[in-house]
């Protein structure tokens, strides 16, 4: 019986598959990319709801302008490639959250964008705010929800239905995922993802009119805001911030290929 099991899940793995634009990197895909978006959509919506939106007016449109310049690079992008029916069911927002406790930003399957005020202090400027954000889109755009999710379903041996993992309500398995409702609005990614992440970003920064460059000096200053409170690489899902900075730093011929300054 186990082997019956064991076969009929590594048939279900083999067939589920999907590659990475640009990185061309196979991964998991267990899950359609509409019940993901759905369930995206309602958790974000969700999170809207209860969170406070920055008053901020000068802050809040410079978010809704770097968003919608990376979203067009993106479309142009996905558009050259032949592939923009991978964007089929993008409903982009993006919006500027009230909480200065909060260092982060997420963008969610379907184009579901928010920051958090409490970042804006390391990103200091437009261009590094398109690092964060281009990071961010970037996850989407690679589909690491959907693949952290199949992993997850992979693991459990469940079937191709979000369904099928259990943990109530659509919004709470989605908002598990994020990890939203424990205080951090940040998909829990891992070292291959976050990196893929950083050399998508860069792409579309560059494409959307921002210096790559620009992401160098805003790594070096989460490293120093993070004040050595970092775990050990061989102890983090994530790239340390000096791995982190070194990969961009190798990436970056690649970027400026696609850089026209604005």
């Amino acid at each position: 019986m186990f082997r019956n099991v064991f076969v009929s899940l590594a048939l279900l793995v083999a067939a589920g598959c999907s590659t990475v634009p640009i990185t061309g990197r196979r991964q998991l895909s267990l899950v359609s990319d509409q019940e993901v978006m759905t369930m995206s959509f309602q958790a974000y919506d969700d999170l809207m709801k209860k969170s406070k939106l920055s008053s901020n007016a000068t802050q809040t449109a410079m978010v809704k302008r770097v968003g919608q310049r990376i979203q067009g690079a993106v479309e142009s992008f996905m558009r050259q490639q032949g592939a923009s029916e991978q964007l089929a069911g993008y409903q982009w927002e993006f919006n500027l959250i009230d909480d200065a406790s909060q260092q982060n930003a997420f963008a969610m399957a379907g184009g579901k964008t928010a920051v958090y005020t409490g970042l804006l202090p390391i990103t200091q400027n437009e261009t590094g705010l398109a690092v964060v954000m281009g990071h961010e889109i970037a996850h989407a755009i690679a589909k690491h929800s959907n693949e952290r999710i199949s992993q997850q379903m992979a693991a459990q041996g469940v079937g191709s239905s979000l369904g099928a993992l259990g943990g109530g309500t659509s919004a709470q398995i989605i908002n598990t995922a994020y990890g939203i409702g424990a205080g951090v609005g940040l998909m829990k990614f891992g070292r291959t993802q976050e990196s893929e992440a950083d050399r998508l970003g860069l792409i579309f920064m560059a494409m959307a009119g921002y210096n790559p460059e620009g992401a160098v000096s805003f790594w070096q200053r989460m490293a120093a805001a993070s004040n050595g409170q970092s775990p050990p690489e061989f102890l983090s899902t994530h790239p340390s911030n000096e791995t982190r900075i070194s990969d961009i730093q190798k990436n970056m011929p690649e970027a400026k290929k696609y850089y026209n300054a604005r």
